[in-house]
């Protein structure tokens, strides 16, 4: 019997049909899908098919016995691939046909004889080696076909090539190295060399020749292929390249450059370039090789910023005639006060301040400092510092030569006896700073003080006379006339004035009538350790970064012969300090010195070997020596009840890593991001030193990061760390007029109203941050943060080390030695002026500084600018330009003083 088939079995059966149909559609369709996926690989155009099929005719007929056919196919592939272009993204078709082939034409060249062809083949393969990776003890392939080709001219196979051959003869040239030492002949890499080098200096690729020269170590090609229309790229490069260059290399690489500049005539850079390497010789040698007057004013005025004068009477430098008066005037920096009172004048700031004007006490809204809390005395003594600090230069306040003392000299007295016994001095000593670089002027104010009675006041006047002479060279010598019997007094406090006052009068002239004076008083068995310390400071600063043979034997020597009881003293660190101020940047030739100081007692010999480390390699930016002195921070001394010293040298080690790093800026970046581990993981010691590293490296720099962060720090629960943060907010701000700076102190003096120590920290800090009412800097750095001053820098690890210990110095007895912070004050302006000296007012862009290293074409060298009129006030990180090119300036880098020569074709565009 036959069923009769149900709707719902018709129905199942029709749906199970239709997803079949629709799986084999399914089916069919991916099918379809992937083949067109493989559809593009596949196909290629009609075109690219005849060429892939040309070449690949051409491969077989290279191994053609008849030498005319094989020549005539490697001449097309030749051709091909000259003629190929290549976007950004794609291979050149023809070498994307060819490179399969290439064990083929390896074959075929290892058959052929020696002749036309085997060359020709050679550079095709060389070619389509490109792309080979090295192999572990053997020449690059590239370079090795290059070699055995036909020597033709190396850029008619195009940029790509050259570079990629440059990059295979430094891995060669290390490679021989290496294999058979300095027998090894390097005599066919070095003709390679003499063809690329000037292909990359033809075709705006300065920094890869520079490259090229660095890793074979022949940089002296490249003063012959350097003209008019490429020194300025090439020596930029070579210039940021000596930052990241160990020793000598970094020396060698400054040199060049500085042939270079000599090459072309630009003197000012080549000045430039001899005070970044700081050898005598070199400076001495730029100078004379100058023959144009105008140029040679120009070089004063850098020399005289930069704290490093030539004698200019006698000598190598020797300048005879009218022209002698001229330039030592601008050399001895006698003009300085001038232009800074005008550049005061011109912002409308000649009015003096009151330190209550600085404090502005009315906007704090909380508990004032009132009542007993408050230590008058040392009230009194830090308005004595602000009013110093604020109105610096400017030659009246209202404290101290107020008008009312015109007649009977009696306010300012007046405001002397405010301070206690060693105040007086301090308050004595400020007068000097407000009479700063006037040294016509300001010496017979200060002469009233020289007669006093009271020994702390002629200390503070023998102070004061240093301190108008920092920085000034004056013929008639009048700081050594005053100062030099005081050095013998038997009062300590005279004699440090005395000592104090040779010591900023003379730092970075390297006098010897000092020498002899100041190494007497070391020598001197029976002088306190106190001013033993700072005639060795004071040397130090004389003859900063010269090495001075009689100087560092006298203070190792004094160093030996002293008392171990001497040694248990605070101010023998200071005696190390005058030490390492002697090898200030000199890196390998404080070696000997370091050998010595291994032999010294455990007590000071790893201090003073810390030291002597951290100032000889100070701006180098040796990556090397942050590593060791980071592996110093990090370990973990155990110190028992009295032996606290055992850790001082994890203090200077935390400072030494600022001072190696501030060199460049990316060494800076890096270093602020260990010191945040430092903070965290670091002992008592390390962490009391982390907040005057940040003022080192970021001085008169008030990044918002770093603010921060010293605000924070200036709340630790550490008394040493919250008061080492105090002073550090001043000195990264100094000079700046910085509004959330000011509104941050004046907060954290409300917060420490009832803790004189921290106050007066703070107060000092205030006076600081508005030093010379905004206009000066205690920048080291100048020339576009490429240059470092000795004595500028020397001035600061001064105050820098006196705050590690501030109990003992600026919080006890020595607070004058903040003063030593004047050796770096310097006016942050920009002033133009005509060839005669005379101010010339011209506008001029002011703006961020960009760094153009490397970078193709003329990109502009600054953003965010303002158009202003000289003179003009520059912040670190700022740089300006002539907004107009009626004036050519006289050097590139418009700071300081700038000399401005009209430009005859603007006159001419003008008549026209």
């Amino acid at each position: 019997m036959v069923t009769k088939p149900t709707d719902v079995d018709a129905s199942s059966t029709a749906t199970t049909k239709k997803k079949d149909e629709e799986r084999d559609d399914k089916g069919s369709k991916t099918q379809e899908k992937g083949n067109k996926d493989k559809k593009p690989e596949m196909e290629m155009s009609e075109e690219d098919a005849a060429l892939k099929e040309n070449l690949e005719l051409m491969v077989m007929r290279a191994s053609d016995p008849q030498e005319g056919v094989a020549k005539l196919a490697l001449e097309t592939m030749r051709r091909e691939i000259r003629t190929a272009t290549s976007s950004m993204t794609s291979v050149p078709k023809p070498l994307k046909f060819l490179r399969p082939h290439l064990q083929t034409l390896k074959e075929v060249f290892d058959k052929f004889k020696q002749g036309e062809n085997k060359l020709l083949l050679a550079d095709i393969i060389s070619l389509l080696s490109m792309t080979n990776a090295p192999v572990a003890g053997e020449i690059p392939e590239s370079l090795k076909y290059r070699l055995l080709g036909s020597k033709e001219d190396i850029g008619n196979w195009g940029h790509e090539y050259v570079r990629n051959l440059a990059a295979e003869i430094g891995t060669e040239y290390h490679r021989r190295v290496e294999q058979e030492g300095d027998n090894a002949s390097m005599d066919d890499l070095m003709t390679l060399v003499t063809e690329i080098i000037p292909f990359h200096m033809q075709h705006n690729a300065e920094p890869e020749a520079v490259d090229l020269l660095l890793e074979v170590e022949k940089l002296d090609i490249l003063l012959d292929n350097v003209n008019d229309s490429n020194y300025s790229r090439t020596c930029l490069y070579l210039f940021s390249c000596s930052n990241y260059l160990p020793e000598p290399e970094d020396a060698i690489v400054l040199k060049t450059a500085h042939s270079i500049f000599m090459k072309v005539g630009k003197m000012p850079d080549a000045m430039r370039v001899a005070l970044k390497l700081g050898l005598q010789n070199v400076i001495e040698e730029t100078f004379i090789a100058c023959t144009d007057i105008t140029i040679k004013k120009q070089l004063c005025y850098m020399l005289a910023k930069h704290g490093h004068p030539l004698n200019l009477d006698d000598g190598p430098c020797e300048i005879e005639g009218d022209d002698l008066d001229v330039l030592q005037n601008i050399m001895s920096n006698s003009n300085l006060t001038e232009n800074y009172l005008t550049l005061a004048r011109d912002l409308d700031v000649m009015e003096a301040k009151l330190p209550e004007d600085i404090y502005k006490s009315h906007l704090m809204d909380v508990r004032a400092p009132s009542g007993s809390a408050v230590d008058s005395a040392r009230a009194n003594l830090a308005a004595t510092f602000v009013n110093a600090f604020v109105n610096a230069g400017f030659g009246h306040d209202k404290l101290l030569t107020s008008s009312e003392a015109a007649d009977g000299t009696t306010s300012n007295v007046s405001w002397i006896f405010k301070n206690k016994e060693h105040g007086k001095m301090s308050a004595a000593a400020s007068l000097g700073s407000i009479l700063l670089w006037d040294v016509e002027g300001g010496l017979p104010q200060v002469d009233a003080y020289l007669y006093s009675e009271e020994p702390n006041i002629v200390a503070g006047g023998l102070l004061a006379v240093g301190l108008i002479n920092t920085n000034i060279r004056n013929d008639c010598d009048p700081a050594y006339g005053l100062l030099y019997e005081s050095v013998t007094k038997e009062n300590p406090s005279v004699r440090i004035g005395a000592i104090m006052g040779l010591g900023l009068a003379y730092a970075g002239t390297q006098k010897e009538e000092v020498s002899e004076l100041l190494t007497e008083v070391i020598l001197d068995d029976s002088a306190p350790l106190e001013v033993v310390a700072f005639a060795a400071l004071s040397l130090g600063l004389v003859f900063c970064g010269t090495c001075h043979e009689e100087c560092v034997q006298a203070i190792v020597q004094t160093l030996m012969m002293r008392p171990e009881k001497d040694h248990e003293n605070p101010f023998v660190h200071f005696l190390c300090l005058g030490l390492g101020l002697l090898f200030l940047q000199r890196q390998v030739e404080v070696e000997a010195t370091l050998e010595v100081a291994k032999t010294f007692p455990s007590r000071i010999s790893e201090y003073l070997q810390t030291v002597l480390d951290v100032c000889a390699y100070a701006g180098s930016g040796n990556v090397l020596k942050i590593q060791s002195l980071l592996a110093k921070c990090g370990e973990h001394p155990e110190a028992e009840e009295g032996d606290e010293w055992i850790s001082d040298p994890q203090s200077v080690a935390v400072l030494g890593i600022a001072l190696v790093a501030m060199g460049e800026e990316l060494g800076s970046d890096m270093a602020v991001r260990a010191y945040d581990h430092l903070i965290q993981y670091g002992d008592a010691s390390v962490k009391k030193a982390v907040p005057l590293a940040f003022a080192l490296l970021h001085t008169s720099n008030p990044k918002l990061d770093i603010t921060d962060l010293l605000g924070r720090l200036s709340h630790d629960s550490n008394e040493e760390v919250a008061q080492a943060a105090c002073l550090a907010l001043g000195i990264v701000g100094s000079g700046t007029n910085n509004a959330r700076l000011a509104s941050q102190l004046r907060q954290l003096s409300s917060y420490y109203y009832k803790e004189p120590s921290c106050l007066f920290l703070v107060r000092v800090s205030q006076g600081l941050i508005h030093m010379g009412k905004g206009l000066l800097t205690l920048s080291p750095t100048h020339s576009d943060r490429a240059l470092l001053s000795n004595v500028a820098l020397a001035g600061l690890i001064i105050t820098a080390f006196a705050g590690l210990d501030m109990k003992h110095t600026i919080l006890g007895k020595y607070h004058y030695m903040l003063y030593f912070l004047f050796v770096a004050a310097q006016p942050r302006m920009l002033m133009t002026v005509d060839e005669e000296g005379k101010p010339l007012p011209v506008a001029v862009r002011v703006g961020q500084a960009v760094d153009v290293v490397g970078q193709a074409g003329r990109p502009k060298t600054i953003t965010g600018f303002q158009t202003h009129t000289t003179p003009v006030l520059l912040s670190v990180g700022d740089r300006a330009e002539l907004a107009s090119e009626q004036y050519i300036p006289l050097t590139p880098v418009l700071e300081g003083v700038v000399i401005l020569k009209k430009n005859p074709e603007w006159a001419e565009e003008m008549a026209a």
